[in-house]
């Protein structure tokens, strides 16, 4: 090939080369325009809730007995019996018979303080009798002296009066022997005082107890308390509080108490009965008494929405920590928000027109878990801010995404 030639197939290759680059620029496809991406900020929203009712207080605290006393006998001698139920979880009645103590000794004390009663009551027949005859012999010698009666009273041994009066203590002394020997012999009978449980006890029959000695200890059965600490803001919430009377009865503030037991959770129902008067100086809470009734008549179950449990619900044990609602206040107007909503200094991130926000101060009445109830300017149904920004400014435009009502 000549010079010339490998010329010509050079350029040949290179125009080919040209035209099919021109080719494939005109024959190109046009390129989609795309927007550019919203860099408005996208603000996770919950719904806010009118506030309907009282608002709760939440609290919780160990369960006690109302009353709670030693069972201890009044008299010395040996035990003669023991009531079945008086042991360890035994449940009793007012009144009931606990244990006996032998009586063969009091019964005798009883008729020997019986027998000088009577033969006082003859000493005082005679003593009785024989001053009206001194006083009898006197008018007749004043009359054979003066020939009529004196005014002039006569010694007192004359009328046997001191006599007299020695007769009639010594009546009232034996009688009030014999009272002591009856109330002696009653007492050799430890009765209940009132309806309760058994804690514990340590007497058996032929056993020797001495007045005073502490056999056993016994608690109401009838009520249980609940001693509640709570912070003076949520005390506050507690309708007229410092009005209540310590067992006046009063049930206008009522709270519920919740136990779990195994796998399930049971209420009762009760009221506060009253509010310590003073200041825990180390915790800087406020006890309050929350009063449960019948607490052994067994609980509903609280996850049912109080459906009675049945024959086999359990008591509510003293001893037992429980949560308790409390119906707090009833504000004119109030809502709920999620606990996230709550921003630093008391605030809430309100949506307007569902494009811009607004920063709304509120009022914090109370915190539970998940839910804060507020007051402030803010209305039912309105989307407040959860999550997906930091900070926020009034008038800032957002995207919102709603996550659901508290």
């Amino acid at each position: 090939m000549t010079r010339r030639k490998g010329l010509l197939v050079a350029g040949g290759i290179l125009i080919a080369c040209l035209v099919l680059a021109i080719l494939l620029v005109q024959l190109r496809p046009e390129p989609e325009f795309q927007a550019p991406p919203d860099r408005t900020p996208v603000a996770v929203t919950a719904t806010v809730v009118a506030g309907v009712g009282p608002i709760p207080v939440y609290g919780a605290g160990t369960v006690r007995p109302t009353a709670e006393i030693d069972v201890t006998a009044e008299v010395n001698g040996k035990v003669s019996w023991v009531d079945p139920a008086f042991q360890s979880g035994g449940r009793v009645e007012e009144g009931q018979v606990l244990f006996r103590i032998e009586d063969a000794d009091y019964r005798n004390r009883v008729q020997q303080a019986r027998a000088n009663v009577a033969a006082q009551q003859v000493t005082l027949l005679q003593a009785e009798e024989e001053a009206l005859i001194a006083r009898s012999e006197y008018v007749k010698f004043q009359r054979r002296e003066t020939g009529s009666a004196s005014s002039d009273e006569a010694n007192p041994l004359t009328l046997r009066q001191p006599q007299l009066e020695a007769a009639q203590a010594a009546l009232v002394r034996d009688s009030t022997l014999l009272v002591d020997a009856e109330l002696a012999l009653s007492r050799t009978e430890v009765l209940a005082p009132f309806n309760g449980i058994v804690r514990d006890e340590s007497v058996d029959e032929g056993q020797f107890v001495a007045a005073g000695q502490g056999v056993g200890r016994l608690y109401a059965s009838d009520a249980v308390e609940v001693v509640v600490p709570l912070s003076d803001t949520d005390a506050a919430l507690i309708p007229g509080l410092w009005n209540l009377k310590a067992g006046d009865g009063n049930r206008g503030v009522a709270a519920r108490v919740i136990a779990e037991y195994g796998d399930r959770s049971y209420a009762w129902e009760g009221y506060v009965d009253r509010a310590e008067s003073s200041l825990d100086e180390q915790t800087r809470t406020i006890d309050v008494i929350v009063r449960v009734p019948d607490p052994f008549a067994g609980g509903a179950r609280a996850e049912d929405n109080g459906s009675p449990a049945g024959p086999g619900a359990p008591p509510l044990l003293v001893g037992k920590f429980v949560e308790v609602h409390i119906q707090g206040v009833v504000p004119d107007r109030y809502f709920i928000v999620r606990r996230s909503a709550l921003r630093p200094g008391n605030e809430v991130w309100a949506v307007r027109g569902d494009t811009a926000l607004t920063i709304v101060p509120v009022r914090v009445l109370q915190r539970s878990d998940d839910d804060v109830y507020v007051t402030g300017a803010l209305e039912a149904g309105q989307a407040v801010t959860t999550g997906g920004i930091l900070f926020a400014t009034e008038g800032m435009a957002v995207r919102t995404t709603v996550v659901g009502a508290p």
